[in-house]
């Protein structure tokens, strides 16, 4: 595949090395355009070191242009992908302008146009930004993402730059190409988020679960090339690209979900932090405060890890366990009790694990253990990935139907 990178001016242009890394895995040629202002965050040498070609910037290059370039690079491409696009791209692009090379070629193409949205989250909710945002979809061109986290300027919110791996996944799904990766072919099914379990129609049981970790494997294992269904609990995140999202609330519609989903999956990933209990009648009207006291039945919800787990033809299946004390020991002891393959145990609490953008983990298995210090949800999911791969097929064989399952019971 033929790709030519627009890189704008953007703090997330320091991800551009890595997205151009990321796409030549996949067997892709990329070409970088930059923008004047993208120079101020990254060097062209970087980038040439990375893409192996010289990176073009200036549209009045005498050279380049005696041989009609920017007609060339925009015939040249199978799509054109801006990431980081910035707020005055977006409006470029809209109103028709062609000041520099990168606009220029927008223009010229004829290829699939995406654009990787990064700014601050004021910019992006500005009315102006979603106006700019709707012409563009309505004109064919894909926008992908953005994601919401903590920003550059200290803020929180949606308008940061997607996780390189998840916008490559995207860019190879857009143009029918995944290129190869560790899951190549296979079908994966993940689960994520909390479930919340209904008391009454305005009250519920839930947990702290943000939903990240869930989201960010499923990321990772379409970016080495699965096809993937993310069904996922109610969270507060933007859905990973390139994915079928199927939405549910309670623990029962996430097990009905799940078996649905997994019955001609290769691998299943269970990421979601789904309840132990829920009150076993849930009043049809709001409960009144009348009385100094209530107390609620709760009756136990469907595992469904154990479920997968125990399953005529079990998969490969790897556990999550999420604890504020004895990790190892409480996640050696899942790993024993419901019979699985490989379990990734991390601590949560107050300061760790839930509703953040980073975690740590250990994973072990019957004979062995790895550590995996505190890195952002993004990388660790890719990491677990890989090593989830590589004992799947240390257990199974490499002439094995591809079957793998990630079960994770906490978030």
């Amino acid at each position: 595949m033929n790709i030519v990178l627009g890189i704008t001016g953007g703090i997330a242009a320091y991800k551009s090395p890595d997205l151009v890394r990321r796409l030549r895995e996949r067997g892709a040629e990329v070409q970088i355009v930059m923008t004047a202002s993208a120079e101020e965050f990254v060097t062209g040498t970087a980038l040439q070191a990375v893409s192996g070609r010289p990176i073009r910037s200036n549209l009045w290059d005498k050279e380049a242009e005696a041989a009609m370039s920017h007609i060339e690079l925009a015939r040249w491409a199978d799509i054109v992908l801006i990431a980081p696009s910035t707020a005055e791209v977006m409006a470029r692009i809209v109103s028709g302008g062609a000041p520099d090379l990168l606009t220029t070629i927008c223009l010229a193409t004829e290829a699939p146009i995406a654009l990787a949205p990064a700014m601050n989250h004021i910019m992006w909710s500005n009315p102006a930004t979603q106006a700019n945002r709707e012409v563009l979809e309505e004109r064919g061109i894909h926008i992908i993402g953005p994601g919401i986290g903590s920003q550059a300027c200290g803020e929180t919110g949606p308008g940061r730059m997607l996780d390189p791996d998840a916008i490559a996944a995207t860019v190879f799904n857009l143009t029918g190409g995944k290129g190869q990766g560790l899951l190549e072919g296979r079908k994966l099914v993940v689960t994520a988020g909390p479930t919340r379990e209904a008391i009454d129609p305005v009250r519920y049981i839930t947990n702290r679960s943000s939903g990240k970790m869930g989201y960010a494997i499923a990321s990772a294992a379409a970016a080495q090339g699965a096809d993937v269904i993310l069904v996922s609990g109610p969270v507060n995140l933007p859905e990973p690209p390139g994915l079928r999202v199927v939405n549910v609330e309670s623990a029962e519609q996430m097990y009905a979900a799940t078996h649905e989903a997994i019955i001609d999956a290769d691998i299943f990933v269970s990421a979601a932090a789904v309840a132990d209990y829920r009150p076993e009648n849930a009043a049809l009207q709001k409960i009144k405060k009348n009385e100094e006291s209530m107390s609620l039945v709760l009756v136990r919800c469907p595992d469904i890890l154990a479920s997968v787990a125990a399953l005529d033809s079990a998969p490969f299946t790897v556990g999550f366990a999420a604890e504020t004390e004895n990790v190892a020991e409480y996640a050696r002891g899942k790993l024993e009790k419901k019979n699985l393959d490989m379990i990734v145990a991390n601590r949560v609490g107050p300061d760790c694990g839930f509703d953040r953008d980073d975690n740590s983990a250990t994973v072990l298995w019957s004979d062995g253990e790895q550590n995996f210090p505190v890195s952002s949800k993004a990388r660790l999911a890719r990491d677990l990935i890989e090593l989830a791969t590589q004992r799947f097929l240390a257990a199974r064989g490499t002439d094995t139907q591809p079957r793998l399952s990630i079960i994770s019971t906490k978030d």
